[in-house]
């Protein structure tokens, strides 16, 4: 039983190592990395939706700053921007609401702006949150470290206490239980920008085609 706990605290105390390293910063100069440290996905970090991608009108800058003082486009843009609502039922709100107002281009332009503004501010406030999440995992990752190093000190001490080596052991392992279960939810939080410009395009040329 204490060589199988050994073992099992070698094994803990390693992948601790493995992954403090992997999480380390890279010394070397890295031209591109400016702003973005605490960045933790593997895409580039764009805050905003890019709006020439789906529009090629006329500037929607003032739509954008009035489009909260008509009731029934900020009533639908609330009902249809949210992921919770399906795909289908928000393209075929849009639909309706082109009918009632007989396809007007100027009202279709002013719901576009809104469900712009509306979906930019939401991508931008979870583009935030990542920058937060990764400043997060930064910091237990240097906490492991510390506390890796700490182990191997407690370790190296002469005579070694083995009690006190036990309780660093087990914390150090809690430690990396919880970082690797933080660091497992990057992959899926990193895909959320991407699904909202996802949805807002999908939106924008359904709007668009009932421009046409």
């Amino acid at each position: 039983m204490k060589h199988y706990r050994r073992m099992s605290m070698r094994k803990n105390l390693w992948r601790a190592l493995i992954l403090a390293f992997l999480l380390a910063p890279n010394p070397a100069p890295v031209r591109a990395q400016t702003m973005q440290s605490d960045w933790p996905c593997k895409q580039v970090r764009v805050p905003e939706i890019a709006l020439a991608s789906v529009w090629t009108g006329p500037s929607i800058e003032s739509e954008r700053k009035r489009w909260r003082d008509d009731p029934a486009v900020s009533e639908l843009v609330a009902k249809i921007a949210p992921r919770r609502t399906p795909l289908e039922e928000a393209e075929r709100r849009i639909d309706d609401f082109a009918k009632a107002g007989g396809n007007d281009k100027s009202r279709m332009t002013l719901l576009f702006a809104a469900l712009y503004e509306k979906m930019n501010d939401e991508r931008r406030d979870v583009v935030n949150g990542l920058d937060r999440f990764g400043g997060r995992l930064k910091e237990m990752a240097e906490k492991t470290r510390q506390e890796t190093q700490s182990f191997y000190e407690l370790q190296n001490q002469k005579p070694v206490d083995p009690e006190a080596v036990r309780k660093a052991a087990e914390a150090l392992q809690w430690r990396v239980r919880l970082f690797d279960e933080q660091r497992k939810m990057v992959s899926y939080v990193c895909e959320s920008p991407a699904l909202i410009e996802q949805r807002f395009g999908a939106l924008a040329r359904r709007i668009i085609s009932k421009m046409e």
